[in-house]
């Protein structure tokens, strides 16, 4: 396995000097750097929504998830994935509408103009400085538990979170987000292969998929309902998460970015089709492995099953490809963040832009040495911990989704109600007030407060002008 990890290892740091030198050359404004040009076509569009959404949470958290939590886990990703590409199609034909009246550098830059307040793109910077830390975080340490598996002796989690991040930062740092593009297609197009193969081989080594499912039972029966063994998947538990992940292509600055930056709208339709495909074989092929683990490593540990079920169950070349398709999966998907973060800060400063752009690439590096820290402290609920971040930013979707739809200038009060709701969400986390209120999980009640809030906002400026 160790060589055929250094082959196709030697080959994907090849394939990135290759595209980072394309997207250079393509590169011929500071916006060129920032925004990718804004000609991205359906495919590139679709492996590069897939490597930001679809990254190592997906690849070790989700076949984990199902592995403990059953099936329910079906419910709460897929279908709500599913709603989310109808969400790309409604909220890319109006983002991509506004972005044309006012120009586009980042959200937080452009709800300034809206809103004729620098208070909307200051909230939004702030949730998604909050909580795509964490997200971040996430990728770096699913890969640390690969490489640690692999090399025990070489380096400890640290030393390998320090290398990923300085690879992260000299790739962005040199190509920008053109170069994060075409990684992201390697990282789609790799991590869509590997997860394939191992559904299969997971489901051949069982017999079929119902002697898997059989066993399955056999071992658990409440693994095939909901709410699951664990009771995780309650009705509020589901509905809260629907909400905040068909919310992600307005309320995360990569997903918002990625639809801003297509070609025209023609491509971004084919864009959110084509990810409708990719989504429906990530998750079989994740719910398959979860559902072999669940019987083969029903009382292992999160490292122990990932190790196994991912590397050493499987033929020495998948395992390889394995190890390299995480790597470009963090590697892009953790660039794909870290920038988004950039270009929001940048959107947000005034004055001369190589200065600007100066000022963002030193914001980068800050950015990335705070994941670092994260990184190496953050536990192993990967999805759960990544539903934290999508439901953490879920609070200035109202925000962003009401000032690109809005014909006219949006109300004050719905940029207090969200910065209100953000910091009553951070209070539950940290325990400083219960995160459910007579029964209601508080994120639920926070999402249907915002929104009605917004509606009146709406209908009452509406009636007043």
């Amino acid at each position: 396995m160790i060589t055929w990890f250094w082959i196709l290892a030697v080959a994907f740091i090849l394939l990135l000097v290759l595209v980072s030198t394309k997207a250079v050359r393509q590169s011929k404004s500071i916006d060129d750097f920032m925004l990718a040009g804004s000609s991205v076509g359906a495919v590139l569009g679709i492996l590069t929504y897939a490597a930001a959404l679809f990254s190592a949470f997906i690849f070790i958290g989700v076949p984990d998830f199902f592995r403990i939590n059953g099936v329910g886990a079906w419910i709460f990703l897929p279908v709500s994935d599913g709603v989310m590409f109808f969400m790309i199609f409604w909220f890319g034909y109006h983002l991509r509408q506004k972005a044309t009246e006012i120009g586009y550098k980042g959200m937080s830059g452009m709800l300034v103009t809206i809103y004729r307040t620098k208070w909307a793109g200051y909230i939004v910077f702030l949730a998604a400085f909050i909580f795509l830390i964490p997200y971040v975080a996430i990728q770096i340490r699913g890969i640390s538990m690969f490489l640690t598996a692999i090399f025990p002796d070489t380096l400890p989690h640290y030393g390998w979170a320090i290398l990923i991040i300085s690879m992260m930062l000299i790739y962005s740092e040199i190509g920008g987000l053109k170069a994060i593009v075409f990684s992201d297609a390697i990282q789609g197009v790799l991590l869509l292969s590997v997860l394939i193969i191992i559904g299969y081989n997971s489901v051949h080594h069982i017999g079929n998929i119902e002697a898997l499912f059989s066993q399955v039972k056999q071992v658990d029966p409440s693994l095939l309902s909901t709410p699951g063994p664990k009771g995780l998947f309650t009705t509020q538990f589901l509905i809260a998460s629907f909400l905040v992940i068909v919310l992600l292509p307005a309320s995360q600055p990569q997903f918002s970015s990625r639809i801003a930056i297509m070609k025209n709208m023609k491509e971004t339709y084919r864009m959110a089709a084509g990810l409708g495909v990719v989504a429906f074989l990530v998750f079989v092929a994740t719910a398959l492995i979860g559902m072999y683990g669940s019987v083969m490593y029903t009382t292992s540990s999160t490292q122990e099953f990932v190790e196994n079920a991912l590397l050493f169950d499987q033929p020495d070349m998948v395992a390889a490809l394995a190890i390299v398709g995480l790597f470009a999966a963090v590697l892009s998907t953790s660039n794909a963040q870290i920038f988004a973060l950039g270009s929001e800060f940048r959107s947000l400063l005034s004055g001369n832009d190589k200065k600007n752009f100066r000022h963002t690439k030193i914001a980068l590096f800050i950015f990335a040495m705070i994941v670092l820290v994260f990184s190496v402290i953050i536990g192993d609920e990967l999805v759960l911990l990544a539903r934290m971040s999508f439901a953490g930013t879920a609070m200035i979707a109202p925000v962003v989704i009401i000032g690109v739809i809005s014909k006219r200038t949006p109300g004050i009060e719905i940029v207090i109600a969200s910065a209100i709701a953000l910091f009553l969400f951070l209070c539950s986390l940290v325990k400083l007030i219960p995160s459910e209120i007579m029964g209601w999980r508080l994120d639920l009640l926070l999402m249907i407060a915002l929104f009605i809030i917004s509606v009146i906002s709406i209908f009452v400026r509406k009636l007043n002008q």
